[in-house]
């Protein structure tokens, strides 16, 4: 547990994966809020990082986020496309929009979800007596997630699954929603798994196990596909380590 705490105490910078004139691509660590807000002035930002770091076209524009695309919560790791211009900036939102671009991410959920490949689809929305969660409800928006199962892990007594995951649909807090209303809440997520759960979790697990670990999406310049992917992090690896067995 000690040796956990002292990793999450580790501050891991930004790692950039791709970069040309017009796009940046980094790999961010967990820890880190993607967007400054008023909320966030003590915390890690990777738009203050930015423009710590850099001195392209949009880097100070706040109304365009200092060109970051799209986001990840603060404790999930991953992927994140920068724009450097305002019209990289709206064609690559213009994809997100369209569903052009894929994104995969990798979980480890409670249980031993069966079938081993599938797609959850369940409307997402705002839970009404708490602002703060989103949760499978009437009327919420459309949303869809496709998964399969790479591995299933036992510890303790208790199963769990290593998932590959698609989202057809971009909601907040979707997949960790999605697993939840499966009956399979991602390892460490304090949030939807319950706080018995998270408590159990955190000991051996040092945050939520959610990692956007691959995306392809139509270069704005180049007319041609990218496929850009970030290695799972070293945290997370040395939970898989911690499994005691590998049941398939």
């Amino acid at each position: 547990m000690r040796q956990l705490s002292e990793k999450k105490r580790e501050i891991v910078e930004p790692k950039v994966i791709f970069e040309d004139t017009t796009l940046l691509v980094l790999d961010k660590p967990s820890g880190w809020v993607v967007n400054d807000a008023d909320t966030t002035k003590h915390l890690k930002t990777i738009q203050n990082w930015l423009q710590e770091k850099y001195n392209y076209e949009i880097v100070k524009n706040r109304q365009l986020r200092s060109g970051i695309v799209h986001r990840l919560d603060k404790d999930t790791s991953g992927i994140l496309l920068v724009a450097k211009t305002e019209s990289v900036f709206k064609k690559l939102q213009a994809q997100f929009k369209e569903r052009v671009v894929q994104k995969t991410y990798v979980a480890l959920a409670h249980g031993a979800i069966d079938p081993n490949i599938g797609e959850i689809t369940a409307p997402v929305g705002r839970l009404p007596w708490n602002k703060r969660k989103f949760g499978v409800i009437p009327g919420g928006r459309e949303a869809s997630t496709k998964y399969k199962v790479t591995k299933v892990f036992q510890k303790d007594g208790q199963y769990y699954s290593l998932l590959d995951l698609h989202l057809k649909t971009g909601r907040t807090h979707q997949i960790r929603v999605h697993l939840r209303h499966l009956g399979s809440p991602i390892v460490a997520d304090k949030t939807y798994a319950g706080r018995k759960t998270w408590r159990h979790d955190i000991k051996w697990c040092p945050r939520i196990f959610l990692h956007a670990s691959e995306i392809s999406f139509i270069h704005p310049g180049t007319g041609k596909k990218v496929t850009l992917k970030a290695e799972t992090p070293e945290d997370l690896k040395n939970v898989i380590d911690s499994l005691e067995s590998e049941v398939i």
